[in-house]
């Protein structure tokens, strides 16, 4: 196939578009254009969101791009883009939510009605939860934390099916992940035959919001040449 000229790049729970600045700079310097959307709750409110209101909105915004086309997600993100892989060209996954049965390896969470994750934020737990960014990055990261719908977070962590992507397959994976072990990117790489980035990123959100988050999304950007005929 030819080489995607445009990627939709999806957000992770509690993020938004901005977590990808770094990654569209790098991308858009390599010739892709990136269109990060933010994810809308459904018109009743945040407590009535399910992870299909989401799934409609990352179906609608990838079939506005022009083919062929690669598609991004990250975290929650990346559950998404997997269950709307059969509209792309390429598939990119950082350090995703995984469907059944990896979902299994987990960590065990509740979660409420609405999490309150801009309500709630705090500079100093930012900062734990992202110790390879800078303090930069960090600030940023802890005044554009947004809430979001416990619904879709216990959806995601039930186990949903999926089926083996049929377009190429990169899942990306930081070394140290408390959210979500890179034992799971593995076990996903090898069951499915697809690519495998480990980074030395030491956080969920490393290969997004970190130092080397620039490198990584470089790293992305070369295999998607790889994909390219001749």
């Amino acid at each position: 196939m030819n080489k995607p000229h445009h990627a939709l790049l999806v957000h992770g729970a509690g993020g938004g578009a901005w977590e990808w600045n770094l990654w569209r700079g790098a991308w858009q310097a390599q010739g892709i254009e990136t269109d990060a959307f933010e994810l809308q709750p459904a018109p009743a409110g945040l407590a009535a969101t399910t992870l299909y209101d989401y799934l409609v909105q990352v179906r609608a915004a990838l079939h506005a791009l022009p083919r062929p086309r690669a598609l991004v997600g990250a975290s929650l993100g990346g559950l998404l883009a997997l269950l709307a892989a059969d509209d792309a060209d390429a598939l990119v996954l950082v350090n995703p939510l995984p469907p059944a049965p990896w979902h299994a390896q987990l960590p065990v969470r509740e979660w409420p009605e609405v999490v309150r994750w801009q309500g709630d934020a705090r500079l100093a737990t930012t900062r734990r939860a992202m110790p390879d960014a800078d303090d930069a990055s960090a600030l940023f990261a802890f005044r554009h934390w947004r809430d979001e719908a416990g619904a879709v977070l216990r959806e995601a962590h039930a186990g949903l099916a999926a089926r083996k992507p049929d377009c190429p397959l990169l899942l990306i994976a930081s070394a140290q992940d408390e959210d979500v072990p890179p034992a799971v990117a593995r076990a996903m790489a090898d069951a499915w035959g697809a690519s495998l980035l480990q980074t030395s990123s030491t956080s969920h959100v490393g290969p997004l919001l970190g130092r080397h988050a620039a490198a990584i999304a470089r790293q992305a950007a070369a295999w998607l040449d790889e994909l390219s005929p001749g």
